[in-house]
Protein backbone atom coordinates (compact mmCIF):
# COMPACT_ATOMS: atom_id res chain seq x y z
CA UNK A 1 0.00 0.00 0.00
CA UNK A 2 1.37 3.41 -0.98
CA UNK A 3 2.16 6.01 1.68
CA UNK A 4 1.74 9.70 0.85
CA UNK A 5 3.65 12.31 2.86
CA UNK A 6 3.27 16.08 2.56
CA UNK A 7 5.28 18.99 3.96
CA UNK A 8 5.29 22.73 3.32
CA UNK A 9 8.47 24.61 2.44
CA UNK A 10 9.28 27.54 4.72
CA UNK A 11 11.19 30.78 4.28
CA UNK A 12 14.46 28.97 4.98
CA UNK A 13 13.79 26.71 1.98
CA UNK A 14 13.62 29.49 -0.57
CA UNK A 15 15.89 28.55 -3.50
CA UNK A 16 16.50 25.06 -2.09
CA UNK A 17 16.37 22.02 -4.36
CA UNK A 18 13.45 19.70 -3.75
CA UNK A 19 15.74 16.67 -3.36
CA UNK A 20 17.49 18.19 -0.34
CA UNK A 21 14.19 19.13 1.28
CA UNK A 22 12.78 15.64 0.76
CA UNK A 23 15.92 13.82 1.92
CA UNK A 24 16.55 16.13 4.88
CA UNK A 25 13.31 17.59 6.22
CA UNK A 26 11.03 14.71 5.21
CA UNK A 27 13.44 11.92 6.14
CA UNK A 28 13.23 10.00 2.87
CA UNK A 29 16.08 7.54 2.42
CA UNK A 30 18.36 7.50 -0.61
CA UNK A 31 16.79 4.29 -1.91
CA UNK A 32 13.26 5.57 -1.47
CA UNK A 33 14.13 8.84 -3.18
CA UNK A 34 15.62 6.99 -6.15
CA UNK A 35 12.34 5.08 -6.48
CA UNK A 36 10.40 8.37 -6.35
CA UNK A 37 12.25 9.65 -9.39
CA UNK A 38 11.46 6.50 -11.36
CA UNK A 39 7.77 6.59 -10.41
CA UNK A 40 7.07 10.34 -10.76
CA UNK A 41 6.33 10.26 -7.06
CA UNK A 42 7.71 13.74 -6.28
CA UNK A 43 5.18 16.57 -6.59
CA UNK A 44 5.17 20.26 -5.76
CA UNK A 45 1.77 21.86 -5.44
CA UNK A 46 0.29 18.73 -7.01
CA UNK A 47 2.50 18.78 -10.11
CA UNK A 48 5.25 16.16 -10.74
CA UNK A 49 8.70 17.76 -10.67
CA UNK A 50 12.33 16.75 -11.02
CA UNK A 51 14.70 16.34 -8.09
CA UNK A 52 16.43 19.67 -8.82
CA UNK A 53 13.21 21.69 -8.78
CA UNK A 54 13.75 24.94 -6.88
CA UNK A 55 11.38 25.53 -3.98
CA UNK A 56 9.66 28.70 -2.88
CA UNK A 57 8.20 29.43 0.57
CA UNK A 58 4.72 27.96 0.86
CA UNK A 59 5.27 25.22 -1.72
CA UNK A 60 3.49 21.99 -0.79
CA UNK A 61 5.87 19.10 -1.34
CA UNK A 62 4.34 15.64 -1.68
CA UNK A 63 6.03 12.27 -2.00
CA UNK A 64 4.19 9.08 -2.92
CA UNK A 65 6.10 6.09 -1.59
CA UNK A 66 5.36 2.71 -3.10
CA UNK A 67 5.51 0.04 -0.43
CA UNK A 68 7.80 -2.91 -1.09
CA UNK A 69 5.97 -6.24 -1.35
CA UNK A 70 6.76 -9.08 1.00
CA UNK A 71 9.05 -11.88 -0.11
CA UNK A 72 6.89 -14.65 1.30
CA UNK A 73 3.29 -15.74 1.28
CA UNK A 74 1.58 -15.72 4.66
CA UNK A 75 -1.67 -17.61 5.12
CA UNK A 76 -4.30 -15.50 6.93
CA UNK A 77 -5.56 -17.16 10.10
CA UNK A 78 -8.36 -15.80 12.23
CA UNK A 79 -7.38 -15.34 15.85
CA UNK A 80 -7.37 -12.72 18.60
CA UNK A 81 -4.98 -9.77 18.27
CA UNK A 82 -4.76 -7.14 21.01
CA UNK A 83 -3.90 -3.87 19.24
CA UNK A 84 -3.09 -1.06 21.70
CA UNK A 85 -1.94 1.57 19.19
CA UNK A 86 -2.52 1.82 15.45
CA UNK A 87 -2.27 4.24 12.54
CA UNK A 88 -1.11 4.03 8.94
CA UNK A 89 2.57 3.95 9.97
CA UNK A 90 2.78 2.10 13.26
CA UNK A 91 1.10 -0.64 15.26
CA UNK A 92 1.76 -1.73 18.85
CA UNK A 93 0.47 -5.16 19.82
CA UNK A 94 0.09 -6.87 23.20
CA UNK A 95 1.15 -10.40 22.26
CA UNK A 96 -0.07 -13.38 24.27
CA UNK A 97 2.09 -16.37 25.09
CA UNK A 98 2.70 -18.96 23.86
CA UNK A 99 2.50 -17.50 20.36
CA UNK A 100 5.32 -17.27 17.84
CA UNK A 101 5.81 -13.88 16.21
CA UNK A 102 6.60 -14.84 12.64
CA UNK A 103 6.21 -17.68 10.19
CA UNK A 104 9.14 -19.87 9.27
CA UNK A 105 9.68 -22.97 7.14
CA UNK A 106 9.32 -25.03 10.31
CA UNK A 107 6.23 -23.12 11.45
CA UNK A 108 4.24 -21.76 8.49
CA UNK A 109 1.11 -21.20 10.58
CA UNK A 110 -0.17 -20.53 14.04
CA UNK A 111 1.76 -17.27 14.49
CA UNK A 112 1.03 -13.62 15.20
CA UNK A 113 1.99 -12.89 11.59
CA UNK A 114 -0.79 -15.20 10.36
CA UNK A 115 -3.32 -13.48 12.59
CA UNK A 116 -2.23 -10.04 11.40
CA UNK A 117 -2.49 -11.20 7.78
CA UNK A 118 -6.13 -12.00 8.53
CA UNK A 119 -6.74 -8.77 10.47
CA UNK A 120 -5.35 -6.67 7.57
CA UNK A 121 -6.61 -8.88 4.76
CA UNK A 122 -8.30 -5.84 3.15
CA UNK A 123 -5.05 -3.83 3.19
CA UNK A 124 -3.30 -4.49 -0.16
CA UNK A 125 0.23 -5.82 0.20
CA UNK A 126 0.31 -5.86 4.00
CA UNK A 127 3.70 -6.95 5.33
CA UNK A 128 4.47 -7.63 9.00
CA UNK A 129 7.58 -5.59 9.89
CA UNK A 130 8.29 -6.05 13.62
CA UNK A 131 10.64 -3.59 15.28
CA UNK A 132 11.21 -5.76 18.35
CA UNK A 133 10.52 -9.48 18.41
CA UNK A 134 9.36 -11.52 21.37
CA UNK A 135 10.04 -15.18 21.95
CA UNK A 136 7.09 -17.53 21.62
CA UNK A 137 7.02 -17.94 25.39
CA UNK A 138 7.19 -14.19 26.13
CA UNK A 139 4.07 -12.04 26.31
CA UNK A 140 3.58 -8.29 26.06
CA UNK A 141 4.17 -5.24 23.96
CA UNK A 142 5.87 -5.19 20.59
CA UNK A 143 5.93 -2.59 17.83
CA UNK A 144 5.77 -3.04 14.06
CA UNK A 145 5.96 -0.72 11.07
CA UNK A 146 3.02 -0.60 8.68
CA UNK A 147 5.05 0.39 5.62
CA UNK A 148 8.63 0.37 4.36
CA UNK A 149 9.22 4.08 5.08
CA UNK A 150 8.12 3.74 8.70
CA UNK A 151 10.27 0.62 9.07
CA UNK A 152 13.34 2.43 7.80
CA UNK A 153 12.74 5.35 10.19
CA UNK A 154 12.01 3.13 13.19
CA UNK A 155 15.08 0.99 12.62
CA UNK A 156 17.20 4.06 13.29
CA UNK A 157 15.80 4.19 16.84
CA UNK A 158 16.93 0.70 17.79
CA UNK A 159 19.61 0.69 20.50
CA UNK A 160 19.14 4.42 21.14
CA UNK A 161 17.43 6.31 23.95
CA UNK A 162 14.50 6.92 21.60
CA UNK A 163 13.41 3.28 21.83
CA UNK A 164 12.91 1.98 25.36
CA UNK A 165 11.76 -1.52 26.30
CA UNK A 166 11.08 -2.70 29.83
CA UNK A 167 10.15 -6.20 30.93
CA UNK A 168 8.82 -7.82 34.07
CA UNK A 169 10.19 -11.23 35.01
CA UNK A 170 9.34 -13.59 37.83
CA UNK A 171 12.65 -15.24 38.69
CA UNK A 172 13.81 -18.12 40.83
CA UNK A 173 15.12 -17.24 44.29
CA UNK A 174 15.55 -14.10 46.34
CA UNK A 175 16.76 -10.98 44.54
CA UNK A 176 16.89 -7.43 45.80
CA UNK A 177 18.26 -4.02 44.86
CA UNK A 178 19.18 -2.59 41.49
CA UNK A 179 22.02 -3.37 39.16
CA UNK A 180 23.38 -3.91 35.67
CA UNK A 181 24.33 -7.17 34.02
CA UNK A 182 27.10 -6.55 31.49
CA UNK A 183 27.85 -9.96 30.01
CA UNK A 184 28.59 -10.67 26.32
CA UNK A 185 26.36 -13.29 24.71
CA UNK A 186 27.04 -15.77 21.91
CA UNK A 187 25.17 -18.68 20.35
CA UNK A 188 26.29 -21.95 21.91
CA UNK A 189 26.69 -23.80 18.59
CA UNK A 190 24.96 -24.39 15.27
CA UNK A 191 22.92 -27.29 16.61
CA UNK A 192 20.90 -25.28 19.12
CA UNK A 193 19.19 -21.91 19.62
CA UNK A 194 20.65 -21.66 23.11
CA UNK A 195 22.91 -18.72 23.97
CA UNK A 196 25.64 -18.49 26.60
CA UNK A 197 27.75 -15.81 28.23
CA UNK A 198 31.21 -15.71 26.67
CA UNK A 199 33.42 -12.79 27.68
CA UNK A 200 35.99 -13.50 24.97
CA UNK A 201 33.86 -14.17 21.90
CA UNK A 202 30.38 -12.90 22.82
CA UNK A 203 28.69 -9.80 21.48
CA UNK A 204 28.16 -6.95 23.98
CA UNK A 205 24.94 -7.34 25.99
CA UNK A 206 23.78 -5.04 28.78
CA UNK A 207 20.64 -5.38 30.91
CA UNK A 208 19.62 -3.03 33.74
CA UNK A 209 17.37 -4.36 36.50
CA UNK A 210 15.42 -3.27 39.56
CA UNK A 211 13.76 -5.73 41.94
CA UNK A 212 10.15 -4.73 42.56
CA UNK A 213 9.15 -7.59 44.86
CA UNK A 214 11.67 -9.74 46.71
CA UNK A 215 10.51 -13.13 47.94
CA UNK A 216 12.22 -16.16 49.36
CA UNK A 217 11.18 -18.46 46.51
CA UNK A 218 10.37 -16.08 43.63
CA UNK A 219 11.13 -12.39 42.99
CA UNK A 220 9.65 -9.87 40.57
CA UNK A 221 12.25 -7.97 38.57
CA UNK A 222 11.88 -5.03 36.16
CA UNK A 223 14.44 -5.06 33.38
CA UNK A 224 15.46 -2.50 30.78
CA UNK A 225 17.40 -3.52 27.69
CA UNK A 226 20.37 -1.45 26.59
CA UNK A 227 21.19 -3.93 23.83
CA UNK A 228 18.89 -6.42 22.13
CA UNK A 229 20.63 -9.76 21.79
CA UNK A 230 18.56 -12.88 21.19
CA UNK A 231 17.44 -14.39 24.54
CA UNK A 232 19.41 -11.64 26.31
CA UNK A 233 17.25 -11.33 29.44
CA UNK A 234 16.86 -15.08 29.76
CA UNK A 235 20.61 -15.69 29.45
CA UNK A 236 21.56 -12.87 31.80
CA UNK A 237 19.19 -13.87 34.59
CA UNK A 238 20.27 -17.49 34.40
CA UNK A 239 23.90 -16.33 34.39
CA UNK A 240 23.50 -14.59 37.76
CA UNK A 241 21.73 -17.59 39.26
CA UNK A 242 18.12 -16.40 38.95
CA UNK A 243 16.58 -18.04 35.86
CA UNK A 244 13.09 -17.00 34.81
CA UNK A 245 10.39 -19.22 36.25
CA UNK A 246 9.29 -21.79 33.67
CA UNK A 247 12.19 -21.13 31.29
CA UNK A 248 12.65 -24.63 29.90
CA UNK A 249 15.83 -23.62 28.00
CA UNK A 250 17.74 -21.76 30.72
CA UNK A 251 16.01 -22.99 33.86
CA UNK A 252 13.28 -25.47 34.75
CA UNK A 253 9.94 -25.93 33.00
CA UNK A 254 6.92 -25.11 35.22
CA UNK A 255 3.64 -27.00 34.64
CA UNK A 256 1.69 -23.91 35.73
CA UNK A 257 2.97 -22.10 32.63
CA UNK A 258 2.33 -24.43 29.71
CA UNK A 259 4.31 -23.35 26.66
CA UNK A 260 5.53 -20.13 28.20
CA UNK A 261 7.75 -18.68 30.91
CA UNK A 262 7.41 -15.76 33.32
CA UNK A 263 8.68 -12.92 31.11
CA UNK A 264 6.43 -10.05 30.00
CA UNK A 265 7.15 -6.96 27.87
CA UNK A 266 5.47 -4.37 30.09
CA UNK A 267 6.52 -0.97 28.71
CA UNK A 268 7.52 0.49 25.37
CA UNK A 269 8.45 4.04 24.37
CA UNK A 270 9.36 5.22 20.90
CA UNK A 271 9.17 8.20 18.59
CA UNK A 272 6.56 8.07 15.85
CA UNK A 273 8.39 7.65 12.53
CA UNK A 274 6.43 10.39 10.74
CA UNK A 275 4.91 12.79 13.29
CA UNK A 276 7.78 12.74 15.78
CA UNK A 277 5.36 12.22 18.66
CA UNK A 278 6.69 10.29 21.65
CA UNK A 279 4.49 7.23 22.15
CA UNK A 280 4.36 5.25 25.40
CA UNK A 281 2.31 2.17 26.21
CA UNK A 282 2.18 -0.15 29.22
CA UNK A 283 0.84 -3.65 29.76
CA UNK A 284 0.28 -5.12 33.24
CA UNK A 285 1.71 -8.43 34.39
CA UNK A 286 -0.62 -11.21 33.18
CA UNK A 287 -2.70 -12.99 35.80
CA UNK A 288 -0.91 -16.34 35.44
CA UNK A 289 2.44 -14.67 36.18
CA UNK A 290 1.06 -12.53 39.01
CA UNK A 291 -0.31 -15.71 40.62
CA UNK A 292 3.25 -17.03 41.00
CA UNK A 293 3.99 -14.19 43.42
CA UNK A 294 1.13 -14.90 45.80
CA UNK A 295 3.20 -17.45 47.71
CA UNK A 296 6.79 -16.32 47.51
Amino acid sequence: MNRTLTAVAGDKDSGRKAKYFVRGDMGISYGQFSALKRQNGLLVNGIPVHANHILRPGDEVTVVLEDSPGDKTVAPEEGPVSVVCEDEDLIIIDKPAPLACQCSPKQPGGTLENRLAFLYRDRPGFVFRPLNRLDKGTSGLMAAAMNAHAAQRLQRQLHTDAFVREYLAVVEGHMDGVGTIDAPVIKMDAATVKRVVDRKSGKPAVTHYRVEQAGSRFSLVRLRLETGRTHQIRVHLAHIGHPIVGDFLYGIEDPRLPGRFALHSTYIRLTHPVTGEVIERTSPLPADLAALLERT
